[in-house]
């Protein structure tokens, strides 16, 4: 994927220390900069058509890395570095979760070709499994929303890429779409529980929705989450590098809470029936021991999250250092987490917590 370049222009648990520096308060509100004015007209027929122009406007430069232009909320690269890290992941996600809910075939079923069936992916990233989709199902009409247009260099003629911010609202999608597609987004969402409520909205009656998330904490071997000290430096490195990172998202107003309340908010909600609730536990690395071809599998999986998590902790690096971490005290943090995951000297897990629906009939 080609490089863009532009012209330069729940509680955390914490002691008292001086001896490091301060994790600033937070001098982002949870508000967006992209107006309501601004977003792409939707819906529309025509795949959207990418120019040097629009590249431009969708993002700005943050210590070295490309950035959306339109969220204060989610601070987290868009570059081609970050949308490589999405692809790879997409691919591991797929072998521990699976490409498609089981009944996303029957859902898509093409029984009425006067009325197509239409697919939704909320903040899409690299657009890959959105971009799966439309191949999978050329009869579908598939939108991938996100803060930065998808820049596949060949979208398939019945995908189009949108630029939104989703916070704004889906008003615009209001029972359009028979699937709902949401992974790994709470980071950018200030009020997951009210984007349930308009993604029941957008829902046509036997929809189908799949939300994925994770809690962004480290959990030790028992599935415990492992204490940190946020205010000392020493191991367990990737738990307090983590820890870190929840206390920037929550201080840019991300729901780092969300994937805890997730299956709970569904079932409260009354438009969702065939409701389906799955914990994975991923290894943050290839420590797991055994000579089985489980073993071999869950090690491949930690392999690849151990290259996602090299390459997510320096595209992390404009949103620490914009929650008031110094660049010295994020290399040393990142320095040592690295080793860590190098030598697998603290095996630990991570948690994806996933709820299927379909939305009632009669809704």
């Amino acid at each position: 994927m080609p490089s863009l370049t532009y012209p330069d222009s729940d509680s955390d648990m914490a002691s008292n220390s001086s001896s490091l520096p301060p994790f600033s308060p937070s001098i982002a509100s949870s508000q967006t900069s992209h107006s309501a004015s601004m977003r792409s007209a939707s819906p529309a027929p025509s795949v959207l058509s990418l120019t040097s122009t629009m590249l431009r406007e969708a993002y700005r430069r943050e210590y070295g890395r490309e950035l959306n232009n339109y969220s204060e909320i989610y601070r987290l690269p868009a570059d081609s570095e970050e949308l490589e890290r999405l692809n790879m992941q997409h691919q591991m996600l797929m072998g521990v979760v699976g490409k498609y809910p089981p009944c996303m075939e029957e859902v898509l079923e093409d029984r009425f070709p006067a009325e197509p069936k239409q697919v939704l992916d909320l903040g899409c990233g690299s657009g890959a499994w959105i971009i799966d989709v439309a191949r999978d199902f050329p009869k579908a009409n598939c939108v991938g929303v996100d803060l930065v247009p998808m820049q596949a260099l060949n979208l398939p003629p019945n995908c189009r890429s949108e630029v939104d911010d989703i916070n704004l609202g889906l008003e615009h999608f209001y029972r359009d779409f028979d699937v709902v597609h949401c992974r790994l987004v709470a980071m950018g969402i200030k009020d997951y529980h009210n984007l349930i409520e308009h993604i029941s909205c957008v829902l046509r009656p036997g929809g189908l929705v799949e939300i994925l998330e994770n809690d962004i904490t480290v959990y030790d071997l028992n599935h415990q989450p492992i204490p940190v000290d946020t205010l000392s430096l020493e191991p367990p490195w990737l738990a307090r590098w983590f820890a870190f990172m929840r206390m920037a998202v929550r201080g840019r107003g991300g729901d780092v809470g969300a994937a805890a309340h997730l299956h709970q908010w569904m079932c409260e909600h009354g438009d969702f029936e065939d409701i389906v609730y799955k914990e994975y536990w991923v290894p943050t690395s290839p420590f797991l021991v055994g000579n089985d071809e489980a073993s071999d599998w869950w090690r491949s999986v930690g392999e690849v999250i151990r290259q996602d998590a090299y390459a997510f902790m320096p595209g992390a690096r404009p949103l620490l250092l914009g929650s008031g971490l110094t660049a010295e005290f994020v290399d040393e943090l990142e320095s040592h987490a690295r080793h860590e995951l190098e030598y697998q000297e603290y095996p630990s897990y991570m948690r994806l917590q996933q709820v299927c629906a379909r939305k009632k009939a009669s809704s």
